[in-house]
Parts: structure tokens; C-alpha cells; sequence
């Protein structure tokens, strides 16, 4: 691991700034303005053949939602994602209807770049995210029961983050992301 106190080559400041908080500001909420923008975001990212296979349960706390949510959060993610001002959960469509035909085979990855852009647009409106998956996957389907063909995958914390980044984050270099995936 390579540890960088700044991002090099001059990335966007987006890029360079987002960090994964494990700490929100409780009394910071995500307004329906906020919420509008994170969801026009991932709405605008690309997929194979257009097909737009993501899906969204959204909840901000005080809503009806939220709590249905929140108690199948693992306590490892219970302990900071409670004081996020929204919780997104986040669905692909992976088959059509109740059948076994592909919707997408690409997918799980089309949901990543909704997600990206999700995350890009937090940082551009001063909001933090930090995905996760330390939740009861099965409690949470059953709780939302999601129609046929569609899987939750994981869930986004969104807020203003209660503190800085770390100094000094562990990313590979460069040279590995290039070489390591590769047995010549």
C-alpha cells in the first residue's frame, strides 16, 4: 500500500477530497433539494444499452423509513451510520420479472457508476458518503421486499461528515493497479 497525505497528477478536487467517514454530523440534514440532486446524479450515469438497472429506497431520519432501515444495520456500521442525514439503499435489477433471463449481465457494475456519480455529486453539495454492507441482507430484503428480478446490494451513508480526512490514506500505486491483476 502507498500512502498519500495528497492525491498526485492533479485529479479533480472531488476525486481528491472524498473520503469515507465513519463519524456524521447528527444535526446536519440532507434536504429535499440535496436528495433530488444525489438521485438526478445516479440517474445520469451510464449503462449497458441504457438500461438503468438501479433502484433506490432513500430515508432521512424522522421519516417512516428510516427506522425500518436502521435496525438491520450491523453494529459495527450502527454506531455512525444512524447519524447520517440520509440512507440510501441500493438495488440492481439483475432478472427479468421472477424469470431467470438476464435483465443486465452487466448490472451489479451499472449500479457502481450510479453510485459513483451519487457520490460525486454528495461532494460537490459538501455532503460525505461512505458505502457499506455490514447490514442483515436477508432482514433488510424481507423488510423491503423489493419485486422480483431486483437485489439490494448495499447501502450508502450521506452527510456532513463530523471531522477531516485522515491524514495520510492508504491507496496502491499506480504501477500496481496496472500490474498486480496480470500473471506475466
Amino acid at each position: 500500500m502507498h500512502h498519500d497525505l495528497e492525491p498526485s497528477g492533479g485529479i479533480h478536487p472531488l476525486l481528491a477530497g472524498r473520503f469515507s467517514p465513519y463519524r456524521f454530523d447528527p444535526s446536519a440534514a440532507v434536504d429535499d433539494r440535496s436528495l433530488g440532486l444525489l438521485l438526478e446524479a445516479a440517474r445520469w450515469a451510464p449503462s449497458a444499452g441504457n438500461s438503468q438497472p438501479w433502484g433506490f429506497f432513500a430515508s432521512r431520519p424522522g421519516e417512516s423509513g428510516h427506522e425500518r432501515v436502521v435496525r438491520h444495520l450491523a453494529p459495527s456500521s450502527a454506531r455512525w451510520a444512524t447519524n447520517a442525514g440520509l440512507l440510501v439503499v441500493t438495488l440492481t435489477r439483475r432478472y427479468v420479472e421472477d424469470t431467470e433471463l438476464q435483465y443486465s449481465e452487466f448490472a451489479d457494475y451499472d449500479l457502481g457508476q450510479a453510485i459513483a456519480h451519487m457520490t460525486l455529486q454528495a461532494e460537490a453539495l459538501g455532503l460525505a458518503s461512505h458505502q457499506f454492507r455490514a447490514f442483515d441482507m436477508e432482514g433488510l430484503t424481507k423488510e423491503l421486499d423489493p419485486k422480483p428480478g431486483w437485489a439490494i446490494v448495499s447501502m450508502v451513508a450521506l452527510g456532513r461528515a463530523a471531522g477531516e480526512a485522515p491524514e495520510g490514506r492508504e491507496r496502491r500505486s499506480v504501477a500496481d493497479l496496472l500490474s498486480a491483476p496480470w500473471a506475466l
